[in-house]
């Protein structure tokens, strides 16, 4: 089964959202309470002998995308500087890109074995670490998870990310918005601050995912490059046939490199 954020409970607001499916990390339903295989897998240790910096490149055949990470989530912060320190993410690919949502990596299957993409990560999960001041604004740089029916506790993945490029929604689309994502949180009080209100009519986003996929950065340049990788040509995009797992994912593959930046 996929890890995903869960657009299609908010289809109601544009018929485009309908039509998008999560955001994925593999494993059948209820088979595995992890996407990577097992509740055993977590990891909480902090690492003392990571790079001093937040700011890390992704190379790909499309442009460069350089995102920085928060001080706000360090558990991610941290995990993701050690995934890079080791080349995990290298020649891994962009798998999943839906244009006007989302381009999704971080699968070590991408480059290990594709005809599993989807299904992979580190053998580990990652405790949730939501705040009210990262939202998934344009450029938002999140961890995919399993859906809520197995992960109560909405852990991330270990290493598959996703990166939004999203639309603009006016007050009225996310009045909507807000009302369910209370009710998926059972939470009445929560509210989109107004400053993301802002954002998310003026440069647009994904709030239907807010507070419940946790960002731990932001895209700071590229965003010329993330809009080309989103438009890439998918079996959905052509009107192609093709299984679900495989249907958002790039006809010409778009691997990745990620190094560290001063």
């Amino acid at each position: 089964m996929p890890l995903y954020p869960d657009p299609l409970r908010f289809g109601s607001v544009v018929g485009l959202l309908a039509l998008l499916p999560f955001l994925w990390m593999g494993c059948e339903p209820a088979a595995s309470p992890t996407p990577e295989g097992g509740a055993e897998g977590y990891l909480e240790e902090p690492d003392e002998n990571l790079p001093e910096t937040n700011r890390y490149a992704i190379e790909t055949s499309y442009g460069t995308l350089v995102i920085a990470l928060s001080d706000e989530t360090p558990a991610h912060r941290d995990n993701f500087n050690r995934l890079v320190e080791e080349a995990f993410y290298d020649s891994t690919t962009f798998h999943r890109v839906i244009d006007g949502f989302v381009i999704q990596g971080g699968d070590p299957t991408s480059r290990d074995d594709p005809d599993n993409v989807g299904q992979g990560g580190p053998g580990y999960t990652l405790p949730a670490e939501f705040t009210p001041t990262l939202f998934h604004r344009r450029g938002a740089l999140a961890a995919a998870r399993e859906g809520d029916n197995v992960n109560p506790e909405r852990r991330s993945s270990g290493s598959q990310f996703y990166i939004v490029q999203g639309r603009t929604f006016d007050a009225d689309a996310l009045d909507t918005l807000e009302a369910e994502v209370q009710a998926r949180l059972s939470d009445s009080t929560f509210v989109f601050a107004d400053s993301a209100r802002a954002v998310y009519q003026d440069e647009g986003g994904t709030p239907q995912l807010d507070q419940q996929y946790t960002v731990f950065g932001q895209l700071v340049e590229g965003f010329d490059v993330l809009d080309r990788i989103a438009a890439a040509d998918t079996p959905r995009s052509t009107d192609q046939p093709a299984p679900g797992p495989f249907i958002d994912r790039p006809i010409e593959p778009i691997p990745m490199v990620i190094r560290p930046l001063p």
